[in-house]
């Protein structure tokens, strides 16, 4: 099948199929006698692996090595859950973090009049240089 056809077939944009493809998550693609790409049913199914992998926002370098782990019938299972338990501490921090954050702007934004007067506690914590 050729880019456009792939495209359709998996749901990502051909754009992106050339991006992944220069990135190595997808063999290059052979060329017919014209020159165009030539896809497989094999590149379907990992451009559906990788929309969904981003979907869940996993980076490209997970990725690959998601698509190794998925790609290798000798992989262990443990080395999968290792890997999306990584990602679910990271996601966990970044969670507290913002909550952190919107916690301090909440905060700030109750202790702003938001009236016509121009004192706002926003503006001087943002501009506060003792606080950084």
């Amino acid at each position: 099948m050729n880019i456009g056809q792939l495209a359709q077939a998996s749901g990502v944009s051909a754009k992106m199929v050339r991006y992944y493809e220069s990135r190595g998550l997808i063999d290059m693609a052979g060329r017919n006698a014209a020159g165009y790409r030539q896809y497989s049913e094999k590149d379907v199914h990992s451009l559906r692996f990788i929309r969904r992998a981003r979907d869940l926002g996993f980076s490209l370098a997970r990725i690959q090595t998601l698509l190794g782990l998925w790609q290798d019938q000798t992989r262990q299972s443990a080395e999968v859950k290792q890997l999306a338990q990584q990602y679910i501490d990271e996601l966990d921090a970044q969670m507290d973090q913002l909550q952190l954050i919107r916690q301090q702007l909440q905060t700030l934004a109750h202790a702003c009049h938001g009236d016509a007067r121009p004192d706002c506690p926003i503006l001087q914590e943002l501009a506060d240089t003792s606080a950084a």
